[in-house]
């Protein structure tokens, strides 16, 4: 797995190439709450390139965005393939996410206000 990260304006953008999974997920948390450290509050998760996804990487994704809303932060994720959309699908995930098909409109969504 690689991550691409990126700042645009105040929101992060990290893109995931590959799998997430049980060896990967631990690199994901680790960037993501480094950059909640650094004062991330509006995070992007672009999916596009992901190829793979387990419960491990689901429960990454479910801390990144427990932990953000605790700070009044926000994430939104993005750009998904079919069956990665279907995992969240299945596990429920995309009932309390924000999920959006671009990079453009998750940028959108996690620059408006909380609520």
């Amino acid at each position: 797995m690689k991550i691409h990260e990126q700042r645009q304006e105040d929101a992060w953008i990290f893109r995931i190439d590959g799998r997430l999974d049980s060896n990967t997920a631990p690199e994901l948390e680790s960037t993501v709450f480094l950059a909640i450290e650094k004062g991330a509050r509006r995070m992007v998760i672009d999916f596009e390139a992901l190829a793979y996804i387990s419960s491990a990487g689901l429960r990454v994704i479910l801390k990144t965005a427990k932990d953000l809303k605790r700070l009044d932060g926000r994430l939104v994720l993005c750009a998904m393939q079919d069956y990665v959309r279907e995992v969240f699908e299945i596990s429920g995930f995309d009932t309390f996410l924000a999920i959006v098909p671009t990079t453009g409109e998750a940028l959108r969504q996690v620059s408006r206000p909380p609520g």
